[in-house]
């Protein structure tokens, strides 16, 4: 039997007017090879043609889209001459879409986007069935010789440029791939215990002190006055760029790491001290 809710649909049908231009809104129908169907809750079906879907290439409807999906699309045609409403996605993207990108530029979200091709200083992907350009130095945290390497790839990015006046819409994966490059190493540090003794390697030397690599890209510094019992003038007089030195962490503040390879020295004596004499029969 019907109900009263049946009811109030089909009146709300029968009063409901969509005039061409308008941006609406309907839920996934049917999928075909060349055409989209939406049930926009009017008296007449959507539809929308393949090639109306997205500016995307490698957009494929029967793969993406799913029968409940809601789609939003401008009205092209009252009747496209079957009975049906005629729409558009991308009409309604060029509208929709950089308020959405612009949110997203606001709130710094990370997306996924597919790179497409390359093209002189970058590459091409598509957010929001929007032509994206990313330019090489934007690609990654580290420098990109080769962008044709890159086609295919996915690529973890934030929007750092929307102008639709211009239809300008510019990607930066390097933000992304530094934040997340830094939040491991955060990790990492956080995983290390003050009092510790490791071994690493001098990586650079300055007239305060020398930094020591202790391994997965942490680095720590040794102050001047914690390297040698001598007091010394500069760190040159007794390491090098190279030396594999041992040192005792004895302090972690703000991330940064500090180190000493007087107090590993002096750690390591009082342990063979404690061991005492090599017995031998």
């Amino acid at each position: 039997m019907e109900s009263m809710k049946d009811y109030e649909k089909e009146l709300e049908r029968s009063f409901r007017t969509i005039n061409e231009g308008d941006i609406v809104s309907g839920a996934v129908v049917a999928v075909t090879d060349e055409e989209v169907t939406l049930d926009l809750n009017y008296y007449a079906p959507g539809i929308i043609k393949i090639e109306n879907l997205s500016n995307d290439p490698d957009f494929h409807a029967k793969e993406e889209l799913q029968p409940g999906d809601i789609i939003e699309a401008t009205v092209v045609r009252t009747d496209d001459g079957h009975g049906n409403i005629e729409l558009s996605k991308k009409e309604a993207n060029e509208v929709l879409a950089w308020d959405k990108l612009r949110e997203m530029m606001e709130q710094q979200t990370v997306v996924t986007v597919r790179i497409k091709e390359s093209v002189p200083s970058g590459v091409v992907a598509f957010l929001e069935g929007i032509r994206a350009f990313i330019p090489a130095s934007q690609l990654s945290a580290d420098y990109v010789e080769d962008t044709d390497a890159w086609i295919g790839k996915d690529v973890r990015v934030v929007v750092i440029t929307v102008d639709p006046e211009k239809n300008k819409l510019v990607l930066s994966g390097k933000v992304v791939a530094r934040q997340e490059r830094e939040e491991e190493r955060n990790h990492r540090i956080a995983m290390l215990v003050p009092g510790s003794v490791v071994e690493g390697t001098v990586e650079s030397i300055m007239p305060y002190g020398a930094f020591i690599n202790i391994g997965n890209g942490i680095s720590g510094l040794v102050h001047i006055s914690q390297i040698s019992d001598r007091r010394l003038k500069h760190p040159s007089q007794v390491l090098k760029e190279g030396d594999k030195v041992k040192v005792k962490i004895i302090k972690i503040e703000n991330n940064k790491i500090s180190l000493s390879i007087r107090e590993a020295a002096e750690l390591t004596s009082r342990e063979v001290e404690e061991e005492g004499p090599a017995e031998y029969e």
